[in-house]
């Protein structure tokens, strides 16, 4: 058994994975209602093109609320339970 952290120690840890289907993330219209849709801005649409970025270090703040599957065509985007390797998915 391991001894809890102490003030200067920093844990980290990713819990969740999120994948998304290349024609999603290259069309601005989607990525954009991807961006606007998850309360804790996973998603961003970057640049002119309005190309979809995952925000990784908000990874671990998704609340799995399924916003963005519901946003988006099914089997497009998929949510990775990392801790227990289950599958949040649409289609």
């Amino acid at each position: 058994m391991s001894a809890p952290p102490t003030g200067g120690e920093q844990l980290t840890g990713v819990f969740i994975g999120i994948e998304v289907d290349q024609t999603v993330a290259d069309d601005a219209a989607l990525a954009g209602r991807l961006a606007e849709v998850c309360p804790v801005d996973i998603f961003a649409a970057d640049g002119e093109a309005g190309a979809l970025r995952i925000v990784e270090e908000n990874l671990d703040e998704c609340v799995l609320c399924e916003l963005c599957l519901d946003a988006a065509p099914d089997g497009a985007v998929v949510i990775k339970k990392l801790y227990d390797g289950s599958e949040l998915r649409r289609g």
